[in-house]
């Protein structure tokens, strides 16, 4: 017990990855620490979402990308499946228990919940901290689309990631990041895939032409897609699964994914320890702050249900509590959708001045594929005549290539100087010098009709 009474000076109510983030922020800054922990050390993200699906997504990436540099290969589904558990510690959280023990973080194990200002019960055993932090994450959202909630067996992100074989033929309700990854990674492993989206194109949450230009993607690898309708029933047919769609269609196969988005897990006792919450999440201002020494990060908030956001809460709230005024801003939060290519975005997706161009006429395409002729990547920056307020791109690791937009949305760079940037040769961060040439062009032209 520390000397003004309290167990621990703060405790973090779920270890996930914003969790432990906070938590290793915390401890850094001197702080004495516990984590408390329902499943595994590391969360969703280590063993059941973004680490597992991108190690799933890899094998059919990098054969592909052999097949196009004019060289031969092919997926070894058992190392795949074998590699998988190797990245998720075969589902043991003996290394991020030592790490935790390392920083001289407590784990505690159990569920928590909030037994009033500055309580958490585990157990029916109270532990006291001048602050807690509560990240406990999300959970999938089953719609309720007749018959669906009935089914037993029925995947979720954490079955898929899980999956023991590869589906016969896999029907995917949802065409969000899950949806599309998970579509893709399933064909590439040799099975056959449905996805229903009841958006008019996959990413629906995403400009247009980006889930448009994915959808085709996805086309082209032999996934069929049905977008703009939606899931009417549910069912089991011998063996199968069965979705009805709007226009009495049936879709048949051996696994059923519903990957339909997810809603905050929310602990109980929040009311008790002053929070304000509904199903959206718990409120929080720009702090972090939900109450007087209660805080809130990650799904939870339901801000942005992004790893990479809960970890920068994780930063933003730990700082507050050390003492470090800090606020979070969400102006430049970049998504990105591991498929190959990849899909990203960032800012906003609607502004004044726009432009496009095409992947295909950067030379690193040319080097990376004999197929980038047909490549149908590009980038679109927005702007609001003065900086980039916004862009999006399909194309090979666009994740890494949007950040410079990202930083360039954050910091307010001017436009001339983004223009002035030296891209290296050759790389697919060329494509910025035809973006920005056209969108400054735009601008000037719209700025001498104004004249």
């Amino acid at each position: 017990m520390n000397a003004d009474g309290f167990d621990y000076d703060v405790i973090v109510l779920g270890a996930g990855s914003p969790g432990e983030h906070c938590a290793g922020e915390l401890a850094d800054g001197g702080l004495r620490v516990a984590v408390v922990e329902r499943e595994l050390a590391g969360g969703e993200c280590s063993y059941w979402a973004c680490i597992p699906s991108k190690t799933l997504l890899r094998p059919g990436e990098a054969v592909a990308a052999a097949r196009d540099a004019a060289a031969s290969a092919q997926v070894d589904v058992g190392q795949a499946l074998a590699w998988r558990d190797f990245m998720v510690s075969d589902y043991a959280d003996d290394s991020q228990v030592s790490w935790l023990a390392s920083k001289g973080i407590d784990l505690i194990r159990g569920t928590g919940r909030l037994a009033g200002p500055g309580v958490v019960e585990v157990a029916g055993v109270p532990h006291t901290a001048r602050h807690v932090v509560v990240a406990t994450g999300s959970d999938p959202v089953i719609p309720p689309v007749p018959g669906l909630r009935e089914l037993a067996g029925v995947w979720t992100n954490r079955e898929v990631t899980g999956m023991k074989a590869v589906p016969r033929r896999l029907l995917i309700l949802g065409g969000g990041p899950v949806g599309a990854e998970m579509a893709q990674a399933v064909r590439r492993l040799g099975g056959e895939v449905a996805l229903v989206e009841a958006s008019a194109h996959v990413l629906a949450r995403e400009p247009a032409p980006l889930g448009e230009a994915l959808g085709e993607v996805l086309r082209r690898d032999g996934i069929e897609l049905f977008t703009g309708t939606a899931a009417t029933a549910a069912r089991r047919a011998g063996d199968d699964y069965v979705l009805t769609l709007a226009n009495g269609q049936e879709l048949r196969g051996d696994h059923l994914l519903v990957g339909t988005g997810r809603r905050p897990r929310l602990p109980d006792g929040l009311a008790e320890a002053g929070a304000t919450f509904d199903a959206h999440g718990i409120r929080v201002d720009a702090r972090l702050s939900a109450g007087n020494g209660l805080w809130a990060i990650g799904d939870v908030t339901g801000i942005r249900l992004l790893t990479h956001v809960g970890k920068y809460q994780g930063e933003v709230a730990a700082a507050n509590i050390l003492g470090e005024p800090r606020e979070a801003s969400y102006e430049a939060v970049p998504d990105v959708v591991y498929t190959d290519p990849q899909a990203a975005a960032v800012g906003a997706s609607e502004a004044p001045f726009s432009a496009m161009v095409p992947i295909s006429g950067v030379a690193k395409t040319a080097t990376y594929t004999r197929a980038y002729a047909t490549s149908n990547g590009f980038l679109t920056l927005l702007s609001d005549g003065d900086r980039l307020t916004g862009a999006y791109a399909l194309g090979p690791e666009a994740g890494e290539w949007m950040q410079q937009a990202t930083l360039a949305i954050r910091a307010r760079v001017p436009l001339p100087v983004l223009r002035d940037v030296i891209q290296p040769f050759p790389t697919f961060s060329e494509i910025y010098v035809a973006a920005l040439k056209a969108l400054t062009s735009q601008i000037a032209t719209a700025h001498a009709k104004e004249e």
